[in-house]
């Protein structure tokens, strides 16, 4: 069965990054009929919060992703343990002792000596008394994986072979000094042990990857299918920081921006397919094929979320949308027709309450000097209410023959007096609104 996850570190909210990568594993497992876990990555006692893990899952099911089951890693650190122990056992983790200051100064001699800036494995030749005396000095060590030096290959999903040397890599560190067992080794135990088949995530992870493949053989275990998106750029093609608020998911829905459009565009951008507004999630599961997406840096503008958004609710009825019209001050029994003009003219449901105000207040007329005269005799012409969809026409026809204007020096003098906006609604549509709330009053 097809199994992938999601492994967010509750240590901030998620953004529109971890969002692509969240959305694909989402979507390779609903296309396959398999499973997908959402898997809190609180290894890191001190920055893991919890309420960054009720903000994961709050987003989450904002945007209608929905995990089959959740696992933390914290409750996980016996399984690391006995990992680490067996790596032990087998010749393949050390523990080395080097300073951040220490290992600076070796990276620096190497670049100087134009070789790669990789740990040297001193720490492999400290014998058990210079181990102990450090040991006392400094307190514990890290605990680095010791590579075999060899070739790592694999056919990457999105970025087709690839082939690592892993004597261009350093030995990577697993646990920390203080005891933290670190995402390298705490992912590669639970991919193996929660039978994870497909692996999709930013091609900052590739150096990772190749070194989790040799950690997972030398612990027994059957290494998923890698898969490696693009980085999100902004749109000058600048780098994007996750620190960047307007960014994180809980921003864009106070923004107005609608699941549906975030979804549609994140689900096709950087991939040979058009953005296109789809309706429902399965339209995007029937749709992906990760193969489809390319290597290259991706340009993502938060502005392309809203023509999105608002095509979206342009094709939503009433019972979509009934709670955002009545919090805009619409009464129950105007909302259907409220709707039905409002739709067409906004971009988020907070524009809802512009429109309201207008209907229920009124706006202030922009009548230009010239349009004097040709507004009182128009206003004088106004039939008597109640007013519905044939008043305007019949209004206008009536002023038309009146006055003798036709065409734009008609209708949009009249739209100006009216609503003091040069455009705007049908006014076919507006027109029994005002009137109706007019009336009311």
């Amino acid at each position: 069965m097809t199994t992938t996850r999601f492994a967010p570190s509750p240590t901030g909210y998620i953004h529109v990054g971890n969002l692509r990568t969240a959305l694909m594993n989402y979507l390779i497992a609903r296309k396959a009929g398999g499973t997908f876990i959402l898997r809190i990555d609180d290894t890191d006692p001190e920055r893991s919060k919890e309420e960054y893990v009720d903000a994961i899952k709050q987003d989450m099911e904002w945007l209608g992703l929905h995990w089959d089951r959740i696992e933390r890693q914290s409750e996980r650190l016996d399984r690391y343990a006995e990992a680490a122990d067996k790596l032990r056992e087998m010749g393949r983790f050390y523990e080395a002792f080097e300073t951040p200051t220490e290992l600076d100064l070796k990276r620096k001699k190497q670049l100087n000596m134009g070789k790669p800036p990789v740990y040297d494995r001193a720490a492999l030749n400290l014998s058990d008394a210079e181990k102990e005396a450090l040991r006392t000095e400094r307190g514990n060590g890290v605990w680095r994986f010791k590579l075999d030096h060899e070739r790592i290959e694999w056919n990457d999903g999105i970025l087709g072979d690839i082939s690592i040397d892993a004597a261009s890599v350093s030995d990577p560190v697993l646990i920390r000094g203080d005891g933290q067992v670190l995402y390298t080794i705490a992912s590669v135990v639970d991919d193996t042990e929660m039978g994870v088949t497909d692996v999709v995530r930013g091609s900052d992870h590739v150096t990772n990857t190749a070194t989790q493949i040799q950690i997972i053989e030398a612990l027994g275990g059957t290494c998923p299918r890698f898969a490696h998106h693009s980085l999100l750029t902004g749109p000058q093609g600048e780098a994007l920081s996750k620190r960047l608020g307007t960014l994180a998911l809980r921003d864009l829905r106070e923004q107005g921006v609608q699941p549906m459009a975030l979804l549609s565009l994140m689900a096709r951008l950087g991939s040979s397919d058009p953005v296109e507004l789809r309706s429902d999630m399965a339209e995007l599961i029937e749709g992906f094929d990760v193969s489809r997406f390319g290597a290259a840096p991706t340009k993502f503008d938060v502005q392309d979320l809203f023509p999105l958004t608002a095509k979206h609710l342009q094709s939503l009825p009433l019972a979509n949308v009934a709670d955002a019209v009545a919090e805009a001050g619409v009464p129950a029994e105007l909302a259907e027709p409220f709707w039905a003009m409002a739709r067409e003219n906004i971009t988020t449901l907070g524009d809802l309450k512009g429109w309201w105000e207008l209907c229920r207040d009124g706006a202030e007329p922009l009548i230009a000097d010239e349009d004097r005269d040709f507004i009182a005799e128009a206003v004088a012409l106004l039939p008597e209410g109640p007013f519905d969809g044939e008043t305007w026409g019949t209004w206008t026809k009536a002023v038309k023959e009146a006055t003798g204007r036709k065409g734009k020096g008609l209708f949009m003098p009249l739209r100006k007096a009216l609503t003091g906006m040069e455009r705007g609604p049908e006014m076919a549509t507006l027109l029994p609104l005002l009137q109706v709330i007019r009336a009311r009053g």
